[in-house]
């Protein structure tokens, strides 16, 4: 299936492949093997954030708790 960039390094994506993928504002970019690889991204917001951060009891000191035990620090 073809799709054309134009010259403002746009492209669209045929209608059938977004429906594969579902719908998506966002996308990761990668160039692999010389091909160019989009990935679908979910981008979530703060509120959603915090309200999964509360569903799992979890509060500021556990979030630098994390941050330190993820950075390696002692």
């Amino acid at each position: 299936m073809l799709a054309k960039l134009t010259s403002k390094n746009q492209l669209t994506l045929p209608k059938n492949i977004v429906s594969a993928v579902g719908p998506a504002e966002y996308f990761d970019v990668e160039a692999k093997n010389g091909a160019i690889v989009l990935t679908p991204v979910r981008i979530q917001r703060g509120d959603a954030v915090r309200a999964k951060l509360a569903e799992l009891g979890l509060d500021a000191s556990d979030i630098a708790a994390a941050v330190t035990w993820a950075r390696g620090a002692k």
